[in-house]
């Protein structure tokens, strides 16, 4: 056989293909379009205010009434607002409302827009580092990367933080209810910390990240300093213990070494003491994550999650994706002997983990 020989073209599915590329490039600079929506106050105007005119939306926001006029047809274009041509006013219906502007709701999607479009603004830092083999720390990312990340977990954390997932684990709430020492590795600015301590007073809570500029934001919006403190310390080498309760948010896949993490948390947990790990929901196979979840996880593995691990010493690049099998195997080598899923979202695994 001549494999040099091209295969056959189907014009039909060429065509097809050509289409949705077009609508996925639509898709790349809507991201934009929505975090200029939200950073300009686009959307909460038109909450506000209800159907408008690019005119009157551009007068309430203090913008240019031709990129208004622009940002809403383009809007408009991806379902995002609804025009009436009868009026010439366009609105933002409920439920989208809800996704772009409630920062309560666990619909909010402004942070993972947010986070996406930093990710993508660095984008040129990751080809340059794939030529060379090597990775980009978390600190080196923009303000949109460390932002919107907490704008995104952090509404799932206040819906299903203290209500699941912490009752989901053997024992766990009595203890904090009594009276726990409770770490937080990778804090980011503190939102789980705050959450969880917020609803256990009679425990006390230590955050933890790495990225020094992190526990500032959350040192700065502390509370509670007589029941919350922060460091800035590595995964493998924070102070303290030992600890009724370790949590991890979606952030073991970052580490460099996640293996000498789970050894240094093996270390401070008490005997009797729980891990819990919340990770992006997986599968342990490719295919098992071909859906819409799995291909953004993917694309933020891709451009910023296992470059950050690159970035840091023994760079295992655990990957997004990496799935309930792969980090079972990283707590089992580091001496843990019980691990199981206890709760699930959309969006999340959460494993309980015990010496």
């Amino acid at each position: 056989m001549d494999t040099s020989t091209p295969t056959q073209v189907d014009p039909d599915k060429l065509m097809e293909f050509v289409f949705r590329a077009v609508e996925e490039a639509g898709a790349a600079l809507n991201c934009a379009l929505v975090v200029m929506g939200d950073r300009l106050g686009y959307y909460r105007s038109l909450v506000e205010h209800g159907p408008s005119t690019p005119a009157e939306l551009a007068e309430r926001t203090g913008t240019d009434a031709h990129y208004a006029r622009e940002w809403l047809n383009a809007q408009t274009a991806g379902a995002f607002v609804e025009y009436d041509p009868a009026t010439g006013r366009y609105r933002l219906p409920a439920e989208q409302a809800v996704a772009l502007t409630d920062e309560t709701s666990p619909a909010f999607v402004g942070g993972l827009f947010q986070i996406a479009h930093g990710t993508a603004s660095d984008a040129e830092r990751i080809f340059e580092a794939a030529r060379a083999g090597v990775g980009v720390a978390w600190g080196d990312h923009n303000s949109d990367v460390h932002v919107g990340c907490e704008r995104f977990f952090r509404p799932t954390y206040a819906a299903h933080l203290v209500d699941d997932w912490i009752p989901a684990l053997d024992g766990v709430v009595e203890k904090l209810r009594s009276g726990a020492r409770v770490a937080d590795v990778g804090c980011g600015h503190g939102a789980s910390t705050l959450l969880m301590a917020e609803a256990f007073p009679a425990s006390t809570f230590v955050g933890v990240d790495g990225h020094a500029k992190s526990i500032e934001v959350a040192s700065a919006r502390n509370g509670m300093p007589g029941a919350v403190s922060f460091q800035t310390a590595a995964a493998d080498a924070f102070a303290g213990g030992p600890y009724d309760l370790v949590t991890m948010f979606d952030c073991l896949h970052d580490m460099g070494d996640p293996i000498g993490a789970a050894r240094h948390v093996r270390e401070v947990i008490a005997e009797d003491g729980t891990w819990m790990v919340v990770e992006p929901a997986a599968g342990d196979r490719v295919e098992d994550n071909l859906n819409p979840i799995g291909r953004a996880y993917y694309g933020f593995s891709t451009l910023l999650c296992t470059p950050s691990s690159l970035a840091q010493p023994v760079g295992m690049a655990l990957g997004t994706q990496a799935g309930p099998a792969r980090i079972r195997d990283v707590v089992t080598a580091a001496g843990f002997r019980r691990f199981r899923l206890a709760a699930q979202t959309p969006f999340n695994n959460v494993f309980e983990v015990r010496p």
